[in-house]
């Protein structure tokens, strides 16, 4: 579960590196080529929206093997899209069928002895968040020395072979919703109103999966302009630096289960806050750029892991849908961060994205501290 985890969430952050070199392909503003992930992450939020709350209707083994037939089709469109309007089409379709991840993350949880719940929703969490930001390097070296689209033919072919382990060694859990999939969709109003610690967790881990889509959007962009004057490849290496936050997440699942999760999510959200004042002061450093992504990847990955397991604790019955709910919020919120630091970037460039980025982390904290500090013992 942990390895395939890793390996379909791959496949929503292959763009991010390869954005110049898109632009340059289709002769388009680099501002536009961002739309290009905005809608990779929009995509997502709709796949979850209507695809995720399923895993509670149906046998999920199936559903599974059904999605990685559509993740094929998706990423060869992709491959040879031949405008950079029907890449954007393609890279929806990405988004919108690359939510297996948070099909087997709910399976992990139920498979989970409850006091090791936090323990291995970490673990599997820590392959999807390697998955993540190894993707960009990864995409990053392909772009540079074979193009682009060569990287979305060998995505599909991963996720053909992918299938394949799969069928074989996945277990099947069975369904326990009995309803219709008129009352499944219904029932993800009544938990949004059931549930108001639900809404806040999930709005808290919207502003900080923005600051992060804000980063990494523009990255590239930043590190194609003097002093750097680096390609697609360096800009993926920034990935292996920010594996840091994936091995943190793992042992922030493990404090999560020992009930200190308010006190240790309020000092990762401040990691944030600080990773965005490490940008503005060192643009044009390497190192401060590698200190910021640290704090920046551990910030965010940490407080994910600390908001799902909470999700995951609330209704056993009900883990697909609190997730569908949780991650549509987290995805449109990094979706809205890259929307904003595009926009920012064409008009007053890294100094934007930072604003961005500060305002989003600002905001989770205030959120987290105001909101949530009465209900810390409940969380933790």
């Amino acid at each position: 579960m942990t390895i395939a985890t890793g390996m379909v969430v791959a496949n929503l952050y292959y763009n991010q590196p390869l954005l110049g070199s898109i632009a340059a392909t289709f002769h388009v503003p680099e501002g536009k080529t961002g739309t290009i992930s905005m809608l990779t992450q929009i995509g997502y939020a709709v796949g979850m929206l209507f695809i995720i709350p399923l895993g509670d209707m149906l046998r999920r083994k199936r559903l599974i093997m059904v999605d990685f037939a559509a993740i094929i089709g998706a990423l060869l469109f992709a491959a040879f899209a031949p405008t950079v309007e029907m890449l954007m089409l393609a890279s929806f379709l990405i988004g919108a069928t690359s939510i297996i991840p948070q099909l087997l993350l709910p399976m992990a949880a139920h498979l989970a002895k409850p006091e090791e719940r936090g323990k291995t929703v970490g673990f599997v969490m820590s392959g999807l968040l390697i998955g993540i930001l190894l993707s960009r390097t990864v995409s990053g070296y392909v772009g540079a020395q074979l193009g682009w689209r060569a990287m979305f033919l060998i995505a599909a072919g991963m996720m053909a072979v992918l299938w394949g382990i799969l069928f074989f060694l996945l277990p099947e859990v069975q369904p326990q919703f009995k309803g219709s999939y008129k009352n499944l969709m219904a029932s993800l109003l009544h938990l949004i109103k059931r549930e108001p610690m639900l809404r806040l967790v999930s709005l808290r881990g919207a502003f900080c999966y923005a600051t992060f889509g804000a980063f990494w959007t523009t990255l590239v962009f930043l590190l194609q302009e003097p002093p750097f004057n680096a390609g697609s490849d360096v800009a993926g290496l920034f990935g292996l630096v920010g594996a840091a936050g994936a091995l943190g997440a793992s042992y922030m699942g493990r404090l999560t289960d020992r009930g200190n999760s308010f006190t240790i999510t309020t000092y990762c959200i401040g990691l944030i806050v600080v990773s965005y004042v490490v940008f503005g002061a060192f643009s044009s450093s390497i190192a401060g750029l590698v200190i910021g992504v640290i704090l920046l990847d551990i910030g965010v990955q940490a407080t994910h892991i600390s908001n799902q397991t909470f999700i995951f604790s609330l209704l056993p019955e009900a883990r697909n849908r609190l997730n569908t709910i949780y991650m549509v919020t987290y995805f449109v919120g990094g979706a809205s961060g890259t929307f904003l630091a595009s926009r920012a970037w064409q008009l007053w460039k890294w100094n934007g994205v930072v604003g961005v980025g500060l305002a989003f982390s600002l905001l989770a904290l205030l959120l987290h501290l105001i909101w949530l500090k009465p209900a810390r013992h409940k969380a933790s």
